[in-house]
Order: structure tokens, then C-alpha cells, then sequence
């Protein structure tokens, strides 16, 4: 067994982002057939217990969905001015950390996602002190704050990705363990799709000013946990 995060939209203004930790059967593999048989009964965790009407969507590489795959920070583009893709969330993300004795190692946003993710820099240049973006300095707290930034702008960029997230009411990401990563592309996901729901998308992603204020006004809403667990035979 094991227990994972289904990051679930909010149904009021207040609840922005619900976690809700799901027991769940565990198939071990590298494989994407084993990923995807996890995958399925995560989901059927969740659907199980009291949100059979809920859409859930797998976002991640291995998703069963063409969607997921596409929304995966390892595959979500960032365009430019031009509408030119530059490079993916992941790589970007990976840029612009800056350590205590290095970085930000803005060569990374050339690599593709998993190159950019094992660059040894990343793990060599002492402890994580922030992040650096477009000339301004971004804090390590709120969690996920400048990681939801640029997923969020990111996807914001794909007209065809904004029409079928909304659809969907939780997300998951199986390569996501809590216990050993901070940021979560499925998180960021249900705060876009909240976000959208509550008007008030367009606004916070004007600018990182109107983000940062949305955040100083929200930052200490609690987020709902909850755990469902698999009942004992």
C-alpha cells in the first residue's frame, strides 16, 4: 500500500486547494503500465470515497491521458514575445534557483527537462537560498510560490490546455512523493483551475505584483487535509 496526494479544486472561495492523502495499491516498476495500474487505483481511492461525480486527471509523463502528458512540467513549453517556444517549466524552474554558492545557471533553460533536473550544479552548490527571475528575487516561503508563478503563466500560454483543465475538479501526480519534493505540478494545476472558477485568473497573472498581493492576502488560509484510507478486508 501506499499514500499519495489528490490535490482537489476548492468548491468555495476560501478552501483554494484541498489535499486529500489516498491509501491506495502500489504497483512497483519502472515500467509505465505498472505507473499507470497505480495511477488507476489512486484515482479509484478517491473517486471511491464520496466523489464519484469529480473529474480527476493524472498530470505527469506517465499519465493515461494525452492531456496529463502535455501539462507535465516536463513537457508544458513557455513561449516568448514571438509566441516561440523557449524551453519547458521544468528547465526553467531549474534555472533559477540560486544557491548559497552559485547560480542561477541560466545555461539550464537550454537542456531538455531531464538533463536540466540531474545538472550536477544543482546538487554541488550548497543549500537552496531562493529563486531569480526576470531581475527580481523570489523567497523559498510561501512553499511553491514561484513555482505555481511560472507553471501557472506557463499554461496560461496554451489556449487549447486552458479549455480542457477546467473540466476537470482534482489532480494527481504519481511521481510526486511529499515526503521528499516540495513542488508539485498537479498542485499548481488545481490552483490554476480554482483561480479560473473564483474570476479571478486573469487579474492574479497580470503581473507578479497582483500574484504577490493575491498571496498576502491568502497565504494563511489553512489548506484542507484530509485521509482516505483503503477499508481492511
Amino acid at each position: 500500500m501506499a499514500v499519495r496526494p489528490v490535490f482537489e479544486v476548492g468548491k468555495y472561495k476560501k478552501e483554494r486547494v484541498n489535499v486529500i492523502n489516498c491509501e491506495f495499491k502500489w504497483h512497483p516498476g519502472f515500467a509505465k503500465s505498472q505507473k499507470q495500474k497505480s495511477i488507476y487505483d489512486l484515482h479509484k481511492s478517491y473517486l471511491d470515497n464520496d466523489n464519484k461525480n469529480s473529474k480527476i486527471l493524472e498530470i505527469s509523463s506517465s499519465s493515461p491521458d494525452e492531456l496529463g502528458i502535455k501539462l507535465s512540467a516536463f513537457n508544458l513549453m513557455i513561449k516568448n514575445q514571438k509566441n516561440e517556444e523557449i524551453c519547458s517549466v521544468e528547465s526553467l524552474f531549474q534555472s533559477c534557483k540560486k544557491f548559497e554558492n552559485g547560480g542561477p545557471y541560466k545555461d539550464i533553460t537550454t537542456k531538455k527537462s531531464r538533463d536540466a533536473k540531474k545538472d550536477l550544479r544543482l546538487k554541488n552548490s550548497g543549500d537552496l537560498i531562493g529563486f531569480y527571475y526576470k531581475g527580481q528575487e523570489w523567497p523559498l516561503e510561501p512553499k511553491t510560490f514561484f513555482y505555481d508563478w511560472i507553471y501557472m503563466n506557463a499554461l496560461n500560454q496554451h489556449n487549447d490546455l486552458k479549455e480542457e483543465i477546467i473540466k476537470y475538479d482534482a489532480f494527481t501526480d504519481i511521481e510526486f512523493n511529499p515526503k521528499k519534493s516540495i513542488n508539485c505540478q498537479a498542485r499548481s494545476a488545481a490552483l490554476y483551475v480554482w483561480l479560473f472558477r473564483n474570476n479571478m485568473l486573469d487579474k492574479v497573472l497580470s503581473s507578479d505584483k497582483e500574484y504577490k498581493n493575491f498571496f498576502a492576502d491568502y497565504t494563511n488560509i489553512n489548506v484542507t487535509q484530509l485521509e482516505i484510507h483503503l477499508p481492511i478486508d
